[in-house]
């Protein structure tokens, strides 16, 4: 799978995106890439075929609720499953020919709709045919439906359709959903969901080796700018360090004990204490220990840690990484 990031040139002879002109596109924010999401990628793939054209799916980072959270005074949104990188490993593999992100700013938030389907679908990826689902707005202000994509597609060459919408008995299979799945700790709910497991993916970074000094080293992996929905203590796997997956109780929040000022993966691992700087690491969450909450001073962390540790055991006896219940994909 290409990744392609950017608007490119005006006239469209960006490298990247010259690659895959003529494409069919599907664009959303496919946080979670949940059971409806891999139904969307399936339809564009076999969209894909069906014009012998590439497949490319649209993305942006931030997201836009993101975006207008910050500078327009919008709601606090949600946190999010993923980080872009999340993203891209859960998308890698399922046969697209490329991900194009684009960087939602003021000049893509500003855009009026009929200049996004003319400036960037067009002219930029010479799209073919578009799949986006009934609700789809986009453009300046929201203005842009899929009623307008139809129309304005008619005049600019490329057709339109809608996506796929998948359900089960307790509904439409969406974000919303599997974030209050994970939020709750139900991660076999979202596992089932996502059809996968969930995995947090990074490369290991020196921290302050506060934990080491306390006796409960860890591994950190920086989350970045955006929050993400999952917030505490949890139970559950690392992979990545080579040879089997390691039980291990995890951190996901800012530290308030220590007054952080960024968002952290902070990984204990149980019983073993591998290297692991600079590795490129999956923590699979397994079960939700506890809230994120401040202590008064490191003893009383430590002591509290040394809980966490062997409430962490308990919940991953008997468990197996990667387990998936049957799920609705």
């Amino acid at each position: 799978m290409r990744l392609i990031r950017g608007l490119g040139r005006p006239d469209g002879t960006d490298s990247g995106l010259t690659a895959v002109r003529g494409a069919v596109v599907t664009i959303g924010n496919f946080d979670g890439l949940h059971c409806g999401h891999q139904a969307v990628v399936d339809r564009l793939l076999a969209a894909a075929r069906e014009h012998a054209a590439p497949s490319v799916l649209m993305t942006f980072e931030p997201l836009p609720r993101e975006y207008f959270a910050e500078h327009a005074g919008a709601p606090t949104p949600p946190g999010r499953l993923q980080r872009l990188r999340d993203r891209l490993v859960a998308l890698d593999g399922r046969g697209l020919d490329a991900a194009w992100v684009l960087r939602f700013d003021a000049r893509l938030a500003g855009l009026p709709a009929r200049d996004f389907l003319e400036e960037v679908l067009y002219r930029r990826l010479g799209a073919r045919h578009v799949l986006v689902g009934d609700d789809f707005r986009f453009g300046r202000g929201r203005e842009g439906d899929s009623a307008l994509m139809r129309a304005e597609g008619e005049r600019l060459g490329f057709s339109v359709e809608s996506t796929p919408t998948v359900s089960d008995a307790d509904g439409r299979i969406s974000s919303t959903r599997v974030r209050a799945a994970a939020r709750e700790g139900g991660f076999d709910e979202v596992a089932r969901l996502l059809g996968r497991p969930y995995r947090l993916h990074g490369r290991v970074a020196h921290g302050d080796r506060l934990g080491r000094t306390i006796g409960f080293p860890t591994a950190n992996v920086r989350l970045g700018r955006w929050p993400l929905a999952l917030r505490g203590v949890y139970a559950g796997w690392l992979q990545g360090a080579g040879g089997e997956p390691l039980a291990a109780v995890a951190n996901i929040g800012w530290r308030p004990t220590v007054q952080g000022t960024e968002q952290r993966l902070e990984i204990h691992v149980l019983d073993a204490a591998p290297e692991l700087y600079g590795a490129r690491v999956a923590f699979e969450p397994r079960a939700l220990v506890r809230g994120e909450q401040r202590f008064d001073g490191l003893d009383a962390l430590k002591a509290q840690i040394a809980r966490d540790a062997d409430t962490a055991r308990e919940c991953l006896a008997g468990d197996e990484p990667g387990r998936v219940p049957r799920t609705v994909c």
